[in-house]
Formats: C-alpha cells, sequence, structure tokens
C-alpha cells in the first residue's frame, strides 16, 4: 500500500510540473495582450485629442503604433488563452478564420489614417478616424466579452 501511494504521489507531482508551465505562459500571453489592446486604447484616445488640436504629427504616430501592433495581435491568441481575467470569447478560436482577418482590417484602417495625417487631409481625417474605430469595434463586438463589474 505505501509504495502505491508513493507513485501516486510522483505521479501528481510530474502532472504539475508539466502542466504548471503551460498555465503560467497561458497567464503571461494574456497579460501581453491586454498591455498591447491598452496601449492601442490610450493611442486611440490620444488620436481623438489631437484631431481636436489638428496635431498631425501625432495623429500619424499614433495610427502607426497601432500599425505595428497589429503584427503582434494573433500571436498573443492562441488556443484558449482565457482565464477569469480575461475577456476574450471562445468565439475567437472557434471561428479564427474569421477573427484573424482582423489585425489587417484594423492595419489598413490605421495606415490610411497616417496618410491621411501625413497629408493634413482635414476632410480624410474623420473619416478616416470613424473607420479606425469601426474596424477596431468590429473585433470587439464579436470577439470580446462585456466588461465584468465589480
Amino acid at each position: 500500500m505505501t509504495h502505491r501511494k508513493l507513485f501516486q504521489a510522483i505521479f501528481l507531482v510530474m502532472g504539475m510540473l508539466v502542466l504548471a508551465p503551460q498555465l503560467f505562459a497561458q497567464e503571461d500571453v494574456i497579460e501581453k495582450r491586454q498591455k498591447l489592446m491598452k496601449s492601442n486604447g490610450a493611442d486611440a484616445k490620444a488620436i481623438k485629442a489631437a484631431v481636436e488640436a489638428k496635431d498631425y504629427a501625432t495623429i500619424e504616430t499614433k495610427a502607426k503604433d497601432i500599425m505595428s501592433n497589429g503584427d503582434k495581435i494573433l500571436d498573443l491568441f492562441p488556443k484558449g488563452s482565457t482565464s477569469d481575467k480575461s475577456r476574450a470569447l471562445p468565439a475567437i478560436w472557434e471561428k479564427w478564420d474569421e477573427f484573424s482577418k482582423n489585425p489587417a482590417k484594423v492595419k489598413k484602417a490605421a495606415s490610411e489614417l497616417a496618410d491621411a495625417a501625413k497629408a493634413k487631409d482635414d476632410a480624410a481625417i474623420p473619416t478616416k478616424v470613424k473607420a479606425l474605430g469601426d474596424a477596431c469595434g468590429a473585433c470587439h463586438k464579436n470577439f470580446r466579452a462585456e466588461e465584468k463589474k465589480g
């Protein structure tokens, strides 16, 4: 009987050693993902303020920052990377083909906004800002849970 308990304990410890790194890796990728999304949100707020101030350089820079983040997004959503701290919906992985098209749409909209800012095109900038917001919002609407209250 003692040998059996010893083997069970060894098996349990080995299982924990195998699973623990995966659990920590999931939390790490979620943190990185949330940091990137908060950065995009801060950039979007800065763009809004810069539009009002006609600060074309800031609009262009922040739009380019969002573009560059677009290259990282899909890597931050490995299959099943969700937790009670994450607002990522299972639909991300269930509809990966659809989800994976979103970063390109955001990058395109951000690129067009950066170009309009570089050209100081006051007529195009509001339209391009709206297009960027729509591109971000479409993904959030379909693939992100509502904010948890409390």
